[in-house]
């Protein structure tokens, strides 16, 4: 049995194969746009996220600097408090006075103390010493 292949059968074969190269192409070419637009949805909610985080962490930045800033006007009115109270200036003369050996009658006349503060810096400052 002699079986004669017909003279336009590889051209329908490579017509056939060319069919299926251009299906397989709109195919590839349809997924391929739409996961470009699903790529695009997705770089385009992150941007949003980003823009939504940066303005958050820029709003949480300036309070931070802003209770900085309050925290160091606080600490320099407290030095100025402290560096004023003319209690302090009393008793930081009544010890270095009780240092130099002065009894409790002098730190009540020299710093303007009552009695029970002048004992009360003398006996401090001797426990300190000892």
């Amino acid at each position: 049995m002699n079986f004669a292949i017909p003279s336009w059968f590889p051209w329908a074969l490579t017509a056939g194969a060319i069919a299926l190269v251009l299906v397989q192409g709109l195919l590839h070419g349809r997924r391929i746009r739409a996961l470009q637009t699903s790529l695009k949805q997705r770089c385009d909610t992150l941007g949003r996220e980003l823009h939504a985080t940066t303005s958050g962490s820029l709003g949480v930045g300036q309070r931070l600097v802003n209770c900085e800033r309050q925290l160091h006007e606080l600490r320099h009115t407290l030095e100025e408090m402290r560096q004023n109270d003319p209690l302090r200036i009393s008793y930081d003369e009544a010890a270095r006075l009780v240092d130099l050996g002065a009894d409790i009658d002098d730190l009540m006349n020299t710093c303007g103390i009552s009695r029970p503060e002048a004992e009360l810096v003398s006996a401090l400052k001797k426990r300190r010493a000892a």
